[in-house]
């Protein structure tokens, strides 16, 4: 048994939170938003964010205070949006216990600096590489917090506390994975979005299952060789976080990004699919930071440009559908 503080309340977060009290760990949600502390500790329930599950279990409680959040905690997990991550985390630095283990259940690469968010944290906290682990892979988070079987990956430089991380968030109905391809597992869970977002603009226009296809299998070969490029292990893609994120991501409305993408092929703008949006969708400013680095690491990014041109022009769905083509006949 472990203290373990989530930094974020939101759907995710407190899906998570969930699972670490179900392994027996004692949980305080940290979050800024005074309503959703007081329903977590005074009600054990989060009304606002996660309002599916109607009692949250009793070893799981909530502060808005920051130093009382992490105050005595064995490790830490990072649920905040991704483009707001390094604000955040700024009014943490310090107050972590020396000898705690972060881990980031963030997806995404900040718009600003093109960096992942393994950068983000250890650049903002201090943070050495053997204290900071990744956790990605098919986790949409009501079904998680219903309690349905599923499984991700904790990915850390030193094995042995991703190990430490891995146990603390396996129960019975949810198993944890370890490896030490941090990168990957940031490449897998950030680029997915973007996919995503493409899926599900072709679903919202009408398309079916073969056009869904091919933008994954497409959308995955792109990933693959953008993370290989920055020195992922190409074979974390076919796994949980990468192959597995893909599939759960594309094919379900309970995908933000998925969701956020089937407005757009209904004909909503970008400004209006933003507004109809239940939470951020992380794929949106993903999408430029992909294309980004891909020039940085000279690897085309055909599906990535394409929904630039849909997210900054106003492009269409088959006009998306025909720069994914390209021109000539190439070898897959």
């Amino acid at each position: 048994m472990a203290n373990v503080t989530v930094l974020g309340a939101g759907a995710w977060g407190t899906a998570f939170g969930q699972v670490l009290a179900d392994a027996g760990n004692n949980v305080t949600m940290w979050a800024i938003e005074p309503e959703i502390v007081e329903g977590i500790r005074d009600h054990h329930h989060n009304g606002v964010r996660l309002p599916s599950v109607e009692t949250l279990p009793s070893n799981m409680t909530a502060t808005g205070d920051r130093a009382e959040a992490v105050a005595n905690a064995d490790i830490v997990i990072v649920a905040i949006a991704a483009q707001f991550a390094r604000v955040a985390l700024t009014e943490f630095k310090g107050l972590i216990p020396e000898t705690a283990l972060v881990a980031s259940l963030m997806k995404g690469i900040e718009r600003t600096t093109g960096k992942r968010m393994d950068e983000v944290v250890m650049e903002t906290l201090d943070l050495p590489a053997e204290r900071f682990a990744a956790i990605s892979g098919p986790n949409l988070s009501k079904q998680i917090a219903d309690r349905e079987p599923a499984a991700t990956v904790v990915g850390c430089a030193n094995i042995d506390n991703a190990r430490t991380i891995a146990t603390a968030c396996t129960t019975d109905y949810f198993r944890a994975f370890v490896t030490r391809d941090v990168i990957g597992l940031e490449m897998c869970g950030s680029l997915k979005n973007v996919v995503a977002l493409a899926v599900g603009m072709a679903r919202g226009a009408g398309y079916g299952e073969n056009t869904a296809a091919m933008i994954e299998t497409r959308g995955l070969a792109e990933l693959t060789a953008l993370g290989e490029a920055a020195g992922a292990d190409p074979k974390t893609f076919a796994g949980l976080a990468g192959v597995g994120d893909l599939i759960a991501t594309c094919g379900s409305p309970l995908s933000r990004n998925y969701t956020f993408g089937s407005n757009l092929g209904k004909g909503l703008s970008v400004e209006e699919a933003t507004k109809v949006s239940n939470g951020v969708a992380e794929g949106v400013p993903t999408t430029d930071a992909v294309v980004a680095l891909g020039k940085q690491y000279g690897v085309p990014t055909p599906l990535a440009t394409a929904m630039s041109h849909v997210l900054d022009d106003g492009i269409s769905c088959a006009q998306m559908l025909s720069e994914l083509f390209g021109e000539g006949i190439t070898e897959e």
